[in-house]
């Protein structure tokens, strides 16, 4: 078994960063987020969560898509900006390896392919880590997944006392490995097994919904709490809502997209004024459907991975975990 000492984690990252941008769970302005290794900075794998989720690297806040416009001979032009260097995201958790299933599902699959996206995409090395003490407000397990494991990374870590235990689950992780060997050990270690302390019965949650989908003893109390600031979509890892707009200066410009929120009023308003989804309980409706239900009838799994961040950020303590259980509460009477 293959294993990389804790005191070469600096000589590693160090070594990669000089052909890739390594990105790294890392305090910025007293926020933990993904950002750019630099050796003076303290790199925070022991911390379970990020606030900002890793889907940034793929699906940026703000993306600049193309720049058009009008030629000296008067002739329309239009140029893609598409990014493809190649990147390493390191340390990343077992769920937020699961939103990237979940983005790659969105934006690569049924027909469609994202070529922003995909760019990014065909140049990310994904490193995960798995967690050993899950925050309280984790719940991943309840979703399907292993708190130590994610089987769709490329290179998969789990931490031991002085150790962490590297396998490659890849080509790309296996081709990854060679650079790293000469910083690796062989051993055998023995990860510990672990679970999340906030457990939820998820069981046939689509097919309950399914029968609950209108149900106002459901929807109303808890879209009364609900203040519609988009905290939870910001945060979370697998929403993938985006307008798109231009700025425009003379005979040229740049269209651009930026994330949006289906909690937002303007989200569904048309030109003309209609909106699908009026009123505060539609879009709460509409958000939890999403994750619980839609999702899965698309794609095959559920768009919630139990990474907690919307319960833990949520101004008014709306917590979905709760939602499911009142689900599964109503779905027996």
């Amino acid at each position: 078994m293959k294993t990389l000492p804790k005191n070469n984690l600096d000589a590693l990252l160090t070594q990669l960063s000089q052909s890739a941008l390594v990105y790294v769970p890392k305090e910025v302005s007293g926020v933990l987020k993904f950002a750019p290794y630099v050796s003076s900075d303290p790199v925070r794998l022991d911390a379970t969560n990020t606030l900002l989720p890793p889907k940034d690297l793929l699906f940026p806040q703000c993306q600049k898509m193309y720049h058009y416009g009008v030629n000296n001979d008067n002739e329309m032009f239009i140029d893609p900006i598409i990014e493809s260097s190649e990147h390493i995201l390191f340390g990343v958790r077992p769920c937020d390896m699961r939103s990237l299933e979940c983005l790659d599902d969105v934006f690569l699959t049924k027909g469609f392919v994202d070529e922003y996206y995909q760019a990014k995409r065909d140049k990310l090395l994904t490193v995960a880590i798995g967690c050993t003490h899950p925050a309280k407000t984790c719940f991943c397990e309840s979703m399907g997944l292993d708190p130590n494991n994610a089987p769709t990374a490329d290179i998969m870590l789990r931490e031991t006392d002085d150790t962490y235990q590297v396998e490659a689950y890849t080509p790309k992780g296996e081709k990854a490995l060679e650079v790293w060997a000469p910083l690796l050990k062989e051993e055998e270690v023995q990860p510990q097994e672990v679970h999340c302390t906030l457990q939820v019965d998820s069981t046939n949650i689509k097919e309950k919904l399914d029968a609950l989908s209108n149900s106002p003893e459901l929807w109303d109390a808890l879209s009364i709490k609900c203040l519609n600031c988009g905290t939870c979509t910001y945060l979370c890892p697998t929403c993938y809502c985006f307008d798109i707009s231009q700025e425009n200066k003379y005979k040229e410009g740049v269209r651009f997209r930026c994330w949006d929120s289906c909690m937002f009023s303007e989200y569904t308003e048309m030109a003309g004024g209609h909106n699908p989804r009026p009123n505060k309980k539609d879009r709460v409706r509409n958000r939890f459907m999403h994750k619980l239900n839609y999702f899965e009838d698309r794609y095959g799994k559920m768009l919630c991975v139990g990474c907690g961040r919307c319960i833990e950020k949520c101004p008014v303590n709306l917590d979905i975990t709760v939602l499911i259980d009142k689900i599964g509460a109503l779905s027996h009477e």
